[in-house]
């Protein structure tokens, strides 16, 4: 057992680099404006103790470079962080088009995970050394929140709704991994672990669990068994959008509006048909709110996804 002392919990992701960087970088600025004044009260505290000797007659009363100084140097330094943490900040959700897909459902108190290939987790999350992986996240009851201290990632899980998040782990190992959220009774064991594998031993984990279909496959059988088949297939009668290729797509709406198709689209398209209806459609579509589980509806999402490479 490791009993060193860290400042930080290991750094196992190019996220945590950015983080750390940023974290100290503003520990470092806030620390030596903080001992720059202090060193200005001791000065003046000397200085100008009741019995010294010095001149305290015509005090100035304006000096415009301190007075510039002190708002200039402040403000321009609040700028440079707000910019470069928003920045970082933002890569959080721009993930590469290669980053592994994992979906995950958090429900009291445990997390549910799915890999595009179909293996199942429960409170476990094995990814492979050195791959962006992609977490796709809802939940089925209440806001919990996905956080791995060694990654520096941590994302609410809404009900009703997908966020998502990313990362790239750079040193193999376990990882610990909790909700950040008060969630219930049960918050303070709803944790679990992150295992990061070499890719070549990841591959075997990842195809030696129980040969079920893959979660594509899956999603299109359900596809299928839904009746979504029956409207948006090409050749069917009913007047519906093609779904091909529909995830990252510009979808025009009848309202005027415009939204680029992501996984939340897809999840309200089922359950709220007609929230977003698409330009030149009749809102014509059924709800499936109470009849489809959020594991389903994120098989119908892989699904999708794999139709743009077709």
């Amino acid at each position: 057992m490791d009993t060193s002392f860290h400042w930080l919990p290991l750094a196992a992701s190019d996220t945590a680099s950015r983080v750390d960087t940023l974290f100290f970088t503003l520990v470092a600025v806030t620390g030596t404006v903080t001992l720059a004044i202090f060193v200005v009260i001791v000065w003046f505290t000397v200085r100008y103790h009741k019995n010294s000797r010095a001149d305290r007659y015509s005090p100035p009363t304006r000096n415009m470079a301190i007075e510039a100084a002190w708002i200039g140097i402040p403000l321009t330094l609040f700028i440079a962080a707000c910019v470069w943490a928003a920045y970082d900040y933002g890569e959080l959700y721009r993930a590469p088009a290669d980053a592994l897909p994992v979906y995950v459902v958090g429900k009291q108190w445990m997390w549910k995970l799915q890999h595009a290939n179909g293996r199942r987790e429960i409170d476990e999350l094995h990814v492979p050394l050195g791959r962006p992986v992609r977490l796709i996240m809802t939940s089925q009851d209440v806001i919990h929140s996905f956080y791995i201290p060694a990654m520096r990632i941590k994302q609410d899980v809404v009900p009703g709704r997908y966020t998502s998040i990313w990362f790239t782990p750079t040193v193999a190992g376990e990882y610990r991994l909790q909700c950040a959220e008060y969630c219930g009774t049960d918050h303070a064991g709803m944790h679990g672990r992150l295992v990061v594998m070499q890719p070549g031993e990841f591959s075997r984990w990842l195809e030696g669990g129980a040969q079920v279909p893959g979660l594509a496959q899956h999603g299109f059988d359900l596809f299928r068994q839904y009746g979504c088949s029956g409207c948006h297939e090409p050749g069917s009668s009913v007047h519906a959008p093609d779904l091909k290729g529909l995830l990252g797509r510009t979808v025009h709406l009848s309202d005027g509006r415009s939204l680029i198709a992501d996984e939340s689209y897809v999840r309200d398209s089922i359950l709220l048909p007609k929230k977003d209806v698409v330009a030149g459609f009749e809102p014509i579509m059924p709800s499936f709110a109470g009849q489809i589980a959020e594991e389903d509806i994120a098989a119908i999402i892989q699904y999708l996804r794999s139709t743009a490479r077709e």
